[in-house]
Formats: C-alpha cells, sequence, structure tokens
C-alpha cells in the first residue's frame, strides 16, 4: 500500500487512535480502584476531622475510621431508624441526595476514647463559584454541635476557601440547634447582624460574603430533615438503635 496515499494515512491514524485509547482505557481501570479508595479516605479524614480526631497517616486511616464510626444509619422523616448496613451512610452520595425529593438521610454513630456518643451528619451546598460541603458532629443530646469540617470546590483563596481553616470550623462548636426547643440550625452572619428567627449564630468570614451565606444555608437545609431523629435523643427512652459488633469492622 502507498503509505503516502489518504487511505493508508487514514488507517494509520485509526489504529493509533484504537491502540491508544485502548491503552488508555486500560491505565483508568486499573488505576480506578486506587482513586476511589484515595476519594474514600479523603473523606473519612473529613468526617474524623469534625470529630477532632487528628488525621493518621494515609496508611492508618481507614482503620482509624473503623476504630471511632461504630455504625452507619439511615433514618427516615419520623426520626426511625430505616438501615445500619455497612457504610449505608458512608456510601450516600449527597450531591445526588439534595436534589431528591425524598432525601436520604445518612448519620455516621461515633465512640470517641472517652466513652462518649456523637453523631455525624452530612451537608452539601453552593457557595460562590461552585459546591461546597461538610460535616456535622452532633453530641447525644440531639442539639449542641461538638465539631464541624467544611470543604470546596473552587472557593476564592483567602476569602471563601476559609470555611476550610479551623479557625473558621471551631466557631461551631458548642452552638445549639434547637432554641426553646425548635430547630432553628446555626446562622453565619456578618457581624452585627441578627438571626431573624433567633438562631445562635457565628460571623461570616470577611470578604466572604456569599460563600458564608452558602455555608449558614447548607447547614439549615440539610439539617432540617434530622429535626424528628435529634429530638428523639431528648425523649426517656434512647433512639432505637441496634448495636452490631460486626459493623464497620476490618474485613
Amino acid at each position: 500500500m502507498n503509505k503516502n496515499s489518504n487511505t493508508y494515512q487514514i488507517l494509520y491514524a485509526a489504529v493509533m487512535v484504537l491502540l491508544v485509547g485502548t491503552l488508555l482505557a486500560f491505565i483508568y481501570m486499573a488505576l480506578k480502584p486506587k482513586q476511589n479508595e484515595n476519594i474514600a479516605n479523603d473523606t473519612r479524614k473529613q468526617i474524623l476531622s469534625a470529630l477532632h480526631i487528628a488525621s493518621p497517616d494515609d496508611s492508618q486511616v481507614k482503620d482509624t475510621y473503623e476504630k471511632y464510626i461504630i455504625q452507619d444509619l439511615l433514618v427516615d422523616a419520623q426520626g426511625n431508624v430505616t438501615d445500619s448496613a455497612k457504610n449505608v451512610a458512608f456510601d450516600v452520595d449527597m450531591k445526588k441526595n439534595v436534589k431528591l425529593a425524598e432525601r436520604q438521610l445518612p448519620v455516621m454513630k461515633c465512640k470517641l476514647d472517652d466513652g462518649s456518643i456523637k453523631y455525624v451528619l452530612p451537608v452539601y451546598g453552593a457557595g460562590l463559584w461552585g459546591p461546597i460541603w461538610g460535616y456535622i458532629a452532633v453530641n447525644d443530646d440531639g442539639n449542641t454541635i461538638y465539631g464541624a469540617n467544611f470543604s470546596h470546590e473552587g472557593e476564592t483563596p483567602g476569602l471563601g476557601a476559609r470555611i476550610t481553616e479551623q479557625s473558621f470550623q471551631d466557631n461551631f462548636k458548642e452552638k445549639h440547634l434547637f432554641v426553646d426547643g425548635e430547630f432553628k440550625s446555626v446562622a453565619v452572619l456578618k457581624k452585627g447582624q441578627k438571626a431573624t428567627n433567633g438562631a445562635e449564630q457565628i460571623d461570616a468570614l470577611t470578604g466572604a460574603t456569599i460563600t458564608s451565606r452558602g455555608v449558614s444555608d447548607m447547614i439549615a437545609d440539610c439539617l432540617a430533615p434530622y429535626e424528628p431523629f435529634l429530638k428523639k435523643m431528648h425523649a426517656t427512652e434512647p433512639v432505637a438503635v441496634q448495636e452490631d459488633t460486626n459493623v464497620n469492622q476490618p474485613e
């Protein structure tokens, strides 16, 4: 075949595209499990951070997570536990979940070294330039925030991106989700402003009004459906959760 002909050049290009495409697909499939595990470990670190647990080495992230997160739960709109299978809460895709008419309500139950129980609730919303998300750890009174962790996709460095700073996240500790028995969430407002619904509040980030408002709206929107579940923690009888010593244990 004439190597200078159009037919030869087209066939040569097609074969090369096929070979390169096949090679790239093979590499992608080979690396995908590792990529997924890295993403999962990053999520585990964020959850542990909300619990004020120091981020372990990458090789220890999963073991550390499974040491403290003793149970995954899904609860319904009435606050009842509907599922407690391993990783059932961890595996909920919050980006898709917040768009559903009937959201799944994932809860990660934690037991700290001092024996105290915390409940970690995921949140997802919008900042100035893209998605923001995080985790709110609540004490077993169903009211007091124990810790918070926030992340973002593309907020402005030095401004909205400061939601990831510990100094901002620490402001949420000891804030209350309920005021006089009513769910109010926690408001993030400019210094001097007051929440119209009587919610407890923290100061917004200077120069990042929209991102700060996004955090405030995200917490209110995502935690409101948990109100029945959180209120049940105030009841005489504890939330009906079946302990399972095999849940979230290393395989």
